[in-house]
């Protein structure tokens, strides 16, 4: 059998191609769950919007052990870390098909959280650390296809086993390919261990974790009439105290457990921050068409799903023009450019209407996942290119963090102004009209994101974009001075 570093060359995409269908497997998980929510509901004979802790337990543990999978990946091994993150979630799985009630339901989600909180940051830190800068555009675009396909196949996988089969197989589905990533994991992809680990910032650890729950909890429930609204205002007020505590926490410690001196490196700043309005978007595009799609137009979940898969076409059909695009035109025009064109295209989808031809809906859904999928390429490729590989696991932790904050942000405001705009028409049930603002506020935030790039050096990733550029003065020095004072505080 051939050593781990011969398998690598001779699959050099392989460790992108594993990682991508691990995170594959957590967002198909993530969505499905939502079009089976009322047949586990009727299930455990209970009320639906109960069932909603399902969806929330697992965002929660999410947000609790998101913050320190860097250091777990630094201290214990990448691949270690990556493959126990898919056991565990895979555990989780097999968990909640067995669960008979909520609260074993919402346990197992728990679990689920905890595995699947391991596995996107450290999946992507095995990716930066395998791949050779200037092929990370390519890796990059095998990293978001599989990923950009879970959000988009839900929507009919899951529609298709809730009314032909059990609404169990949602979770058991993940077991097969949960056990033949750990297989491929262990084949493909080495061991990856820093020399140097610093002590656990434990009191970071709680602050950011603490912080990170209470800001997710308060987005994923404000204004939905479940939780409290006593209780929702609790969770946003005591998360962002918790965030503050800890940005003062971190200036007076040698190695805090998220290295925010990373906003430092413009081009990490700029994709991680402007980028995040971008993802606002990303977040509620398949929230709003499968409302739109199946309480206005009459569609079933598996007929709007059907539908929907055509973004997952066009984002499929970036990955070989990622790198050719990015390499001609450079980072900051395409995102810019190709930033424009997204929110254009996704404001476009306010003029759906049940009287138009299906060939028109799918057509758009196709071109605005084409643009939008080479987008988050960009912006996952350019929140690198100046990281050192010292610093890569602090970066990765960093940016899950804020990109979770950012899509779960995405839905909570598609869902106030679907409110909204009922409640100023006096209306109770949803109609093509009610879509129009959030599809415009959403494309007008993806809009800002764009132009929010202009700020952008014209070489920024040079490196990456495959120019014969000298960096801009002081990005090479700002990664360095990170890392500096990493070593310095040592």
């Amino acid at each position: 059998m051939d050593s781990e570093p011969d398998q690598a060359r001779r699959f050099p995409f392989a460790v992108p191609l594993i990682v991508g269908c691990a995170l594959f497997m957590q967002t198909l998980d993530s969505t499905v769950i939502a079009v089976a929510l009322p047949a586990i509901a009727r299930s455990m004979h209970q009320d639906p919007i109960r069932l909603n802790l399902a969806i929330t337990s697992y965002l929660l543990s999410l947000a609790v052990f998101i913050p320190v999978s860097g250091w777990c990946a630094d201290r214990f091994g990448a691949r270690g870390v990556f493959r126990a993150a898919i056991i565990i979630f895979t555990a989780g799985s097999i968990l909640c098909a067995l669960a008979s009630n909520l609260s074993e339901l919402v346990g197992a989600r728990v679990v689920q959280g905890f595995g699947g909180a391991m596995m996107v940051p450290v999946g992507r830190i095995l990716v930066l650390k395998s791949v050779a800068k200037p092929d990370l555009v390519d890796a990059m675009s095998y990293l978001t296809v599989p990923a950009v396909f879970g959000p988009v196949v839900g929507p009919p996988v899951g529609g298709f086993i809730v009314t032909y089969a059990s609404w169990r197989w949602i979770f058991l589905m993940n077991v097969p390919i949960g056990v033949l990533g750990v297989a491929l994991v262990t084949a493909y992809i080495s061991d990856i261990r820093e020399e140097t680990v610093y002590p656990l910032d434990i009191h970071g650890f709680l602050l950011t974790s603490f912080g990170l729950a209470g800001l997710m909890f308060g987005i994923e429930t404000i204004g939905r009439g479940v939780i409290p609204a006593g209780l929702v205002m609790s969770g946003l007020v005591g998360g962002g105290i918790c965030v503050g505590l800890y940005i003062v926490h971190s200036g007076r410690i040698a190695n805090p457990i998220v290295d925010l001196g990373l906003m430092r490196i413009p081009t990490f700043a700029e994709a991680t921050v402007s980028g995040s309005l971008g993802r606002v978007g990303i977040g509620a595009l398949p929230f709003l068409l499968a409302m739109l799609l199946q309480l206005v137009f009459g569609l079933s979940p598996f007929g709007s799903g059907m539908i929907t898969f055509a973004s997952a076409a066009g984002a499929l059909m970036m990955k070989p023009t990622a790198a050719p695009i990015i390499r001609r035109w450079g980072f900051r025009r395409v995102l810019i450019v190709n930033g424009i064109i997204s929110a254009v295209i996704l404001m476009l989808y306010a003029l759906f209407r049940p009287s138009t031809p299906y060939v028109v809906i799918i057509l758009t859904l196709f071109i605005g996942g084409f643009f939008r999928s080479l987008q988050f390429t960009c912006l996952g490729t350019l929140t690198y290119a100046d990281v050192s590989p010292a610093l890569m696991s602090n970066a990765s932790t960093l940016a899950s963090m804020v990109q979770q904050l950012s899509l779960s942000f995405g839905v909570t405001i598609a869902a106030m102004l679907l409110h909204l705009s009922l409640h100023l028409r006096g209306a109770h049930a949803l109609a093509t009209r009610d879509f129009v603002a959030a599809f415009i506020v959403t494309g007008v935030l993806s809009l800002i994101s764009a132009l929010l790039f202009l700020r952008l050096s014209s070489d920024a990733g040079w490196e990456l974009s495959g120019h014969e550029q000298i960096p801009v003065r002081g990005v090479a020095e700002a990664s360095q001075s990170v890392t500096d004072a990493a070593a310095e505080a040592d």
